[in-house]
């Protein structure tokens, strides 16, 4: 009898035994799992993070190619072709006013204003003019019309209109700018007549484009 009571108790025993065995087994592989579960989340925002800076290096390559890319074009637009400037400037005396002038640069319309009112004449000084031009010969031509301001034996005069009409030449090398004064005043000397006196001088300038910017 007490042999079978203690066969009982082994048996038992070594079920429970193995019942903790197993289950202990078991929080051992449910560890392992979490483990790798976690080890799994890890490693994918790691790749994450790792496309994220490769997508943010390849974003700074491009912008850096971008730079560079602008910084040549600039480099070469102020380093290559022509430009040219031209300014209007009035040395008449008060004999005449300017009631109307026009540009013209290889034949094509720059500048154009007309104004009875007197305003375009008391403008002492005025850009028309300021671009790029192909480089090689440009022909720039200049007409205006006067109004004649006479008093006392030259009365006669008053309110007489005439135009005038004058054109130079100049050379726009590459990678240069010409700068252009057209000055209107009066020829100096005895016997020229009212229509005579007015003139038009040209005074052309041409420097690189680094210096003219400098300008």
């Amino acid at each position: 009898m007490m042999r079978k009571s203690m066969w009982a108790l082994a048996l038992i025993f070594g079920v429970a035994l193995h019942s903790a065995q197993a289950l202990g087994q078991g929080e051992e592989v449910a560890s392992d799992e979490a483990a790798a579960a976690e080890q799994a989340s890890y490693n994918q925002e790691l790749r994450t993070i790792e496309e994220q800076v490769h997508g943010l290096k390849e974003r700074v390559f491009r912008s850096k190619a971008t730079l560079q890319l602008l910084r040549e074009i600039v480099v070469q637009g102020s380093s290559s072709g022509s430009r040219a400037a031209v300014w209007h400037i009035n040395k008449l005396g008060a004999s005449y006013t300017i009631e109307s002038v026009a540009y013209y640069l290889d034949g094509q319309g720059k500048f154009s204003k007309a104004d009875t009112t007197g305003e375009l004449d008391s403008k002492k000084e005025f850009k028309v003019f300021d671009g790029a031009v192909p480089p090689g010969n440009h022909q720039l031509t200049m007409s205006m019309q006067l109004r004649g301001n006479g008093f006392g034996v030259f009365s006669y005069v008053k309110n007489y209109t005439f135009n005038v009409q004058s054109s130079t030449a100049f050379v726009a090398e590459e990678g240069k700018s010409c700068q252009v004064r057209v000055v209107a005043n009066e020829r100096k000397g005895i016997g020229r007549s009212f229509t005579e006196r007015p003139n038009v001088s040209f005074e052309t300038r041409c420097v690189r484009l680094s210096e003219a910017g400098g300008e």
